[in-house]
């Protein structure tokens, strides 16, 4: 029968097992969703996706109401703490040669969309407003490529 100092430490080293296990090894995430609003109605389908000064992105398919959570490593982990550019990208390719967009083009490009989020703790309620150009309200269009 073992003593009771053993019993004893091998609980502590189960603890300490148990505790370390908890971690995936893997950057802090938090849960991250909201909805997407294209001149203050839902965008019905797309995508969206935030890239962090440094590590893995995070994205998430944008549903008919305009919701969407975000997915880092796995389903709807969230995003990463910190600075994220966003791009929101709705489109369908028609042809190789023709893409129809149903939201500015510009959004589709971290670096043009104009979007930052900074992620300090679970967001539930992130709204993402995009906007037609010059005030006027966005019509989908045909992009034909050469």
């Amino acid at each position: 029968m073992p003593r009771y100092g053993s019993v004893m430490k091998l609980a502590a080293a189960l603890a300490l097992v148990a505790l370390v296990g908890c971690s995936d090894g893997r950057p802090e995430r938090v849960p991250v969703s909201g909805k997407v609003l294209l001149d203050g109605k839902p965008l019905e389908f797309g995508s969206v996706q935030f890239l962090p000064e440094s590590g893995r992105p995070a994205g998430g398919m944008i549903l008919p109401d305009g919701s969407f959570q975000l997915t880092c490593y796995e389903h709807n982990d969230g995003a990463t703490l910190g600075k994220h550019l966003v791009s929101v990208t709705s489109a369908k390719a028609l042809n190789p040669q023709q893409t129809q967009w149903f939201a500015p083009k510009r959004y589709s490009e971290p670096g043009t969309s104009g979007i930052e989020v900074t992620v300090e703790e679970p967001i539930d309620d992130l709204v993402i407003e995009l906007e037609g150009e010059n005030g006027q309200p966005f019509e989908p269009f045909i992009e034909r490529l050469r």
